[in-house]
Parts: C-alpha cells; structure tokens; sequence
C-alpha cells in the first residue's frame, strides 16, 4: 500500500512531509533535524513505517510505543524550545497489526534549535526535501518573523522611567548601591548599540503584562498539597517585581530559630538561609523555558522543605547526581533575562549560583543538602528546613502569622468585618492592622473588600482563585 493511499487527506493539504523506515536511536539527528527544521517553518509530517519510495508496510503496536518515547526523550533533552507534536497512527493490514505513525509537527513561535553537549546547537531549516543547517542570515530571517525571541530586538527604546523596579533592584544588589549605565546594557547587550531594548529586558519593565512572569506561592499546612493552604500569592508583572514578592512571601512565612551555645549564649538559626532561597528563585527566573505557554514557576512551602519548581527540561547531557555537590556547569537557557540578572548582581557568569546554596548548608546532614529533582518538562528545586528536625532548637515565629490567621479566618468562617479580623492579630492600631496585613494582600489580589473602604459595615472577602 502507498502512503498516500493510507493518509490522502493529510498528505493532500500541501503540508510537507517526509517517509523515515524507523528512527535510529543511536543517531538522533538524522530524523530529529527534520523535526526541528519543521517547527522553524511551517510545520509538516514524519511518516515512520515508510520506505524511501513511499511504500507503507508499518511498524508493530510495540515498536510504535518505542518510537514515541524515543521522540519524547530526544524532544526533551536536545531540542529547544521543544517542538508540538501531535501523533496518528493507521492500520496497513486487515488484521490490524501495522501500522504507519504520523508525527506531525506543529508550527513553532520561537527559533528551535537542536542542542548537542556544552555549547553546541545547530539551527535548521527545510531546504529542497532535506533539512540543513541555518546560516547566520537565516537565523536572523527566523529570529524576526518569530515572536517571542529573548534576545531579539524590539522596536521600544531604553528609558530609565521605564524600568525603575528594575534599577530599584540594581540599587539593593549591586555594590555602592550603583545603577547600570546604558553602555553597561549596551556592552552586555541588553540593549542594543541604538539603544532599543532587547525583548528579553523587556520582561524587567515596569508596564510589562505578560503571563509568562507569573509565580504562584501557596504554604502548605502539612508535608503535601492535601493539606490546607494558609497563605497563598500570585504574582505577575515585571520580573524584577515578582523576585521581589515571592522573596517577601518566603520570608514571612519561613521561620527563626536559636541554639544554645558552649558559653551559654544563643546563636539565631534561620529555617532556610537567605543566600539559598535567593539564589533558587534567581535560578528558577532564569532558567525557566518561557515557550511553554501556560505554565509558572511555583513556589510551594511545606512544614520540612520548600519546592521550586520552573519549566524547562533538564540542559546537561548527564543527569543532577552524577555531578559532584556543588559542580554543576552552567547553562543559560536564556541569555539576555540571565544578563539583567548578572547586570543586578544576582547571578554570576562562572554558574556559582548552586554552589552557593550548598556553601549555605554546609555543616547540614546530607539528606538536607540542596536537591533538584528532574521530571520531564519540568525542574524541582528543593531546599530542606534546617530547624525542622532539630529538637534542641528553640523556634520562634511557631504560631501563624497575623497575615496567615486572617486568611485561615476567611476561609474558615467567611466574609468578617475589619474590626473581627484585627482582634485575632496582634495588631492595636486599626491604620497600622490595614497598612501592613489588609491592604497589601488586597493589593495582591487574595482579598477584596466589598463595601465602601471607609465604612465600618465594610465586609473583607477572601478573593476565588
């Protein structure tokens, strides 16, 4: 039977295809180069169970299974951002037992490239029925019919009004408290030699919207996502600003603890040091595969460990625990978002960041070390609760904060006024009880006020997500 007899209305679209016998394991880019050059243009077809001629004898239910995972596995580890594809199989055979598998590629947003080791990714495109390696010109054609590129140029000009939380976190981080110049963006080529912005520093602009800046936090009351949420945020706009919120949402919902020293003093123990939560949300900015549309970074809080978890597939050719604690080369999936956050003093070019978090553990039991835990499409970031286990530990800030005992009320007992939600607090200024709990997490979308704000018939909401 001829393929064409078998898929008619496919391969009748005009949409270009290509007939592969089986996919060799051992050589991937032979037919993965066909599926990267396919999301770069216009999308097509990989037949497999077809002969060079267009002869469909068919492959068996099994080796389909084996195909599939061989595509997925290879889509996950080497090709960037990773192709859509959708799957069809047909039966050549009264007996149903060929078949031929359609692997059809969708249309990519971005330039996908095929990435082999380090440093080494290739670009491709469809050329006259094969698939060759793009030249610099054809990259840059990609790059401006695409969208969504990191470090494509956009047509928005570099104003300092323009990115003040982001300069506001140049001021904290970077030493003397200093702002980068525009021959600073320029020179790391964060903006361009005609000062335009490239669209990946677009993502630290104030009036910045996307989705793709969203961080969801949730604490978690148990070791698992059964048990009740008692303080939640959901944080989108620039990048600057969601670093910041989700760095202020650990914190007040992290705990302090002392020890006792030899001499008799106490020493101040943190649950989670400062430098490593800073660093792993630094890193899951970062590292983050923005392409894949509907997907945040999460930052979950358990009462023993913290998780979080960024979208991306795993970049280094061997797997996390076969690196030596603390050694993991550094691999930028994004280049000019990991710039900014070099340019504000938060990350290093040598890829220290991990290392850093391991220096912040140090003296700590090995099953509290710093983990990643790799799962396909997505990164786990874990950091373990240093006072959690340590029953010697004299631990403060034990009881629910006041902001987290106003929302266990709402969503215990419903809509409260005001004035029944501030006699739970610690709070004995109504003004201070609305400036630092009330307002903010109106501010933050958890709450609503339904009523006029002046009036103490008022009600406080908790907001439905």
């Amino acid at each position: 039977m001829k393929i064409k007899e078998l898929y008619p209305d496919v391969i009748a679209e005009d949409t270009e295809y290509e007939y592969k016998a089986t996919l060799n394991p051992d050589k991937p880019i032979k037919w993965a180069k066909t599926i990267v050059g396919y999301a770069n243009g216009n999308g097509g077809t990989m037949f497999v169970g077809v002969s060079d001629s267009g002869e469909a004898f068919g492959i068996d239910l099994d080796e389909i299974d084996k195909t599939k995972l061989l595509i997925a596995k290879i889509n996950d580890r080497h090709i960037f951002p990773h192709a859509k594809i959708r799957y069809m199989m047909r039966s050549v055979d009264a007996d149903a037992e060929k078949f031929v598998l359609a692997v059809n590629v969708i249309q990519a947003d971005s330039v996908v490239r095929y990435k082999e080791g380090d440093f080494n990714e290739t670009v491709y495109i469809k050329g006259d029925g094969n698939s060759t390696p793009a030249s610099p010109e054809d990259i840059i054609s990609l790059s401006k019919r695409k969208f969504g590129v990191d470090n494509e140029t956009s047509e928005i000009l570099y104003a300092e009004n323009q990115w003040r939380e982001y300069l506001d976190l140049c001021r904290e981080y970077r030493e003397e408290s200093s702002i980068p110049t525009i021959k600073d963006l320029q020179n790391e080529e964060i903006v361009s030699k005609e000062g335009y912005a490239k669209s990946g520093f677009l993502m630290f602009s104030d009036d910045y919207d996307g989705d793709d800046s969203l961080i969801c936090c949730r604490l978690w009351k148990g070791k698992d996502k059964t048990g009740i949420v008692l303080d939640s945020g959901r944080y989108k706009g620039s990048l600057a600003k969601v670093f910041k919120n989700a760095l202020n949402f650990i914190e007040r919902n992290t705990r302090t603890g002392w020890r006792k020293t030899e001499s008799g003093g106490r020493d101040e123990v943190r649950a989670y040091p400062k430098e490593a939560i800073r660093e792993a949300l630094v890193n899951a900015i970062a590292h983050r595969d923005y392409s894949i549309a509907g997907t945040q970074i999460d930052v979950d809080i358990y009462i023993d460990r913290i998780d979080i978890v960024s979208p991306g597939s795993w970049l280094l050719p061997k797997s996390y625990d076969r690196y030596p604690i603390g050694f993991i080369p550094s691999i930028r999936r994004n280049s000019i978002i990991a710039a900014c956050l070099d340019m504000a003093n938060l990350m290093e070019r040598g890829g220290t960041g991990f290392q850093t978090m391991v220096e912040s553990y140090k003296g700590s039991a090995e099953h509290l070390q710093p983990g990643v835990l790799i799962y396909p499409g997505f990164l786990d970031l874990r950091l373990f609760d240093l006072i959690y286990e340590d029953s010697a530990m004299l631990v403060v800030q034990d009881e629910l904060s006041d902001r987290q005992k106003v929302l266990e009320i709402l969503r215990t007992e419903g809509s409260k006024h005001v004035k029944e939600l501030q006699i739970v607090t610690s709070y004995k200024s109504r003004s201070q009880f609305l400036s630092e709990v009330i307002n903010p997490l109106i501010e933050e979308g958890v709450i609503y006020r339904d009523g006029n704000a002046k009036s103490p018939k008022s009600l406080i909401k908790l907001k439905n997500k």
